[in-house]
């Protein structure tokens, strides 16, 4: 039975038609819509022509700022791209040509192998001179323990006036990052200890921050000198209109990359058998030859500004393209410059387009371009002709060990192809003659001491260049005068500091990207758990509130420079400890050496507490210090004081007087401010509203000015009235005190004793420091006259080798 639609009972079917309005506004939203890329039209014979720009439709899918344009672009505007940035690159690396010429000489001074030598003759010495190996290693090490504590190498600084809601933000701050850095990030460490054996070698290193989608994190990643290429008219990295990253991956790789959509999926052919100059010597120096060509591609990714066609840069008011180039990413494979991928290289909602960096610079020292110079270029003249001194030596000795010469034709030695081993004596066939007649050796002289002596001037010259200063931080007298100790230091230190500094400025730049990529990618509250507790982290708290710094000092590069420092202020302190802190002293220096559980071994002096009066009197009477408290009985403890006053051992007793008196001034202060703290209670609610006010209105710093002037001088007055009870009270004490003859004779005695005791005290104190200023200066000739001499004795040694080398240059 066929179904029927019955209107429901006891209701009323209304149909709205729309009014003109309406139905106009409708028209004018449909003639609004971007019409469709593909129009299609019907024929007379009812087919269909389809009409479309390729272009066009491909470009629908680009709009969305994170996607791959790669995918969205006709392929000759790929392969022209492609091209044109290929030919950038091949221009870039050739010219630093000579850069690379350098180094790739300079890594052979660092001999990690040993090189069979034909000449001057067979087995000649190989051997190559450790200067730069130990300069180079000197400093990765001192380096990396300074700049990547154990506890992590990030610390945090408050911008503006301090609360506690920043203090708990750096401290988020501070622990997440080291979390991230130690725990999290596990390429961080390694990377970071072999970036600073390349950095004294190239000049130039490279951090590259970023977040990586595959291992869902950040990722900090070191890059070599020799794998990211700009411009030679660059200067720096925010001025280079180009930076080329060049990447090695493996097929594997490069096939997930593809299939999870992050690089264009193309075939790219087997990848070809490539090897720069800088990757074979540094093959060559690790033993590993390649022998069989590897799966592994060679990517340029290219951080260039481009105009591209479809996705240009348009004029807000009339729509039109302005011609500006837009930072982008792009990709492409080196041998079959197939393009990989495009992306915007800015953020979404930035109207200026700024490009984003992630690219961070470390530099040894300054050069005169982009890259820095490092000890190859600094020292490594000195390395080489140090190495061949060294190998001349050694060759000189080998040839006066094992003599060789001439013998007479016809002079036949049993087994003369073997060497004559010592205590043995060989048969020789001589036809007639004298025997030592048949022998002619030829006359080495074996090694020269001249130029042993040249060799020692030129290592001595790479190590002081190299700041191999821990030696003379080590050799320098303990005892010596703090100007001493600092004129030494600084001059040991100066170059290596400024390389510290580098290093901990391009640092404070890598916190800063990593910062930048925890805001971006983190949800707004993110747990995580920790050794001993459970911690969370918001992605506001990565504001300009916070500064991210490196934990280590810019101005202190090693241990043996902070104890050094840590045992001048000790000295300093111990010469007039009435105004030094020596607790902090002593426990600064034990900071310096590294000792653990400085508590244990060095306690900390103990704050006073409150006490009652009783115990105030033995406090008094010990000669130890004590002091009053808001919120104590007052006019209690007064009358105790007082009371104690009377007795005839306290009055024998200046000193303890003294005390009582004093800690009976405190007692009055502390009346007089709470009592301050009642009457004004209103006025003194309003004060840290006005201290706020103040720097921005006048009026409010005129008003803050009045109310203190009113608060100190209601104070002055309590403070008045009380000293006059107290005065009263006194001399009823004293009144009594002053009727016995024989009690004031007794304290004028005491007096005059206390008296003479200061005074002893302070001409034996007077007498301590004038011995110890003797002592310092005594100790500042003593140190004088040994660099005299030593500068003598280098003078002479010089004018000795010049008497020694002329006679040879006149002959």
């Amino acid at each position: 039975m066929a179904d029927i639609d019955k209107a429901l009972p006891n209701t009323k079917t209304t149909v709205e038609i729309p009014g003109q309005a309406e139905i106009e506004q409708t028209i004018q939203e449909d003639i609004q819509q971007p019409q469709s890329p593909v129009e299609i039209t019907a024929t007379e014979d009812g087919g269909a022509e389809i009409s479309f720009d390729p272009q066009l439709a491909a470009m629908e899918g680009g709009q969305d700022h994170d996607a791959n344009l790669a995918e969205f672009l006709d392929d000759k505007i790929l392969g022209e791209v492609g091209s044109d940035l290929q030919e950038k690159y091949t221009d870039y690396k050739s010219s630093r040509q000579d850069w690379e010429q350098t180094y790739v000489k300079g890594l052979d001074l660092l001999g990690f192998t040993y090189k069979t030598r034909t000449q001057p003759f067979r087995n000649a010495s190989g051997v190559t001179h450790p200067v730069l190996a130990e300069a180079v290693t000197q400093f990765q090490s001192q380096a990396y323990k300074e700049l990547l504590p154990a506890a992590g190498p990030v610390r945090t600084e408050i911008v503006g006036l301090s609360d506690r809601n920043k203090e708990d933000q750096a401290t988020r701050v501070k622990d997440f990052m080291n979390y991230q850095i130690m725990d999290v990030m596990k390429e961080y460490e390694p990377e970071f200890d072999q970036m600073l054996f390349y950095l004294p070698l190239s000049g130039s290193t490279f951090k590259k921050v970023y977040y990586d989608a595959m291992l869902q994190r950040a990722v900090s990643k070191f890059i070599p000198s020799d794998d990211l290429i700009v411009p030679y008219t660059a200067t720096s990295l925010e001025d280079a209109e180009a930076i080329i990253h060049v990447i090695k991956i493996s097929e594997n790789d490069l096939k997930k990359q593809q299939v999870s959509g992050f690089y264009k999926d193309v075939e790219l052919g087997e990848p070809p058998l490539q090897q720069d100059e800088i990757e074979k010597k540094q093959l060559e120096l690790q033993g590993i030859r390649v022998s069989k060509q590897a799966d592994v591609y060679t990517l340029l990714e290219c951080h260039v500004d481009l105009d591209l066609e479809g996705f240009e840069d348009k004029d807000p008011q009339t729509g039109e393209p302005t011609g500006i180039k837009l930072p982008y990413i792009v990709t492409i494979e080196e041998s079959s410059r197939e393009v990989l991928s495009i992306r915007r290289n800015y953020k979404a909602n930035d109207p200026l387009k700024k490009k984003t960096s992630y690219f961070v610079h470390f530099k040894f020292l300054p050069g005169l371009g982009f890259y820095g110079l490092g000890l190859i270029h600094m020292i490594g003249g000195l390395s080489r002709t140090a190495t061949q001194a060294l190998r001349q030596l050694l060759d000189a000795g080998t040839l006066a060990n094992l003599p060789a010469g001439f013998k007479m034709r016809g002079i036949r030695v049993r087994d003369d192809a073997q060497p004559i081993q010592p205590g043995e004596f060989r048969d020789v066939d001589a036809p007639g003659g004298n025997l030592r007649d048949a022998f002619l050796p030829l006359p080495f002289k074996g090694p020269d001491a001249t130029l042993l002596q040249l060799m020692g001037i030129v290592v001595d010259a790479s190590q002081r260049f190299a700041s191999i200063a821990d030696m003379q931080v080590g050799d320098m007298n303990q005892q010596a005068a703090v100007g001493t100790t600092m004129a030494l230091l600084e001059r040991g230190s100066r170059v290596m500091s400024a390389i510290h500094k580098r290093i901990y400025a391009a640092m404070k730049q890598e916190f800063q990207l990593l910062a930048n990529v925890f805001s971006t990618y983190l949800p707004p509250v993110y747990p995580y758990d920790v050794v001993g507790g459970a911690r969370q982290i918001k992605a506001a708290d990565f504001d300009d509130k916070v500064d991210i710094i490196p934990v280590a000092d810019p101005n202190i590069f090693s241990q043996s420079q902070r104890i050094a420092l840590a045992q001048t202020q000790l000295q300093l302190a111990q010469s007039n400890p009435q105004i030094h802190d020596l607790y902090q002293a002593y426990r600064k220096m034990y900071e310096a050496m590294g000792v653990k559980d400085i508590d244990l071994i060095l306690p900390a002096p103990q704050q006073p507490q409150p006490m009652d009066p009783s115990l105030e009197h033995i406090t008094a009477m010990a000669g130890k210090p004590f002091q009053a408290f808001p919120g104590q009985d007052h006019k209690a403890h007064i009358e105790a004081h007082l009371n104690f006053m009377q007795l005839n051992m306290v009055r024998n007793n200046p000193l303890t007087v003294a005390a009582i008196q004093k800690n009976i001034l405190e007692h009055i202060s502390l009346m007089a401010q709470e009592q301050v703290q009642i009457e004004f209670i209103q006025e003194l609610q309003q004060i840290p509203m006005l201290q706020q006010q103040a720097q921005m209105n006048p009026q409010a710093a005129q008003q803050l000015q009045r109310i203190s002037i009113q608060i100190e001088a209601r104070k002055a007055v309590l403070v008045a009235e009380m000293m006059k009870d107290f005065a009263e009270e006194e001399n009823k004490v004293i009144g009594q005190f002053d009727s016995d003859p024989l009690l004031k004779l007794k304290a004028r005695e005491v007096d005059l004793k206390a008296m003479e005791n200061e005074q002893k005290r302070k001409e034996a104190e007077d007498r301590i420091n004038l011995d110890k200023l003797k002592t310092l200066l005594n100790q500042n000739n003593e140190e004088n006259k040994l660099a005299q001499n030593e500068d003598l004795a280098k003078l002479r040694a010089s004018v000795s080798l010049a008497k020694q080398s002329a006679p040879k240059t006149n002959r």
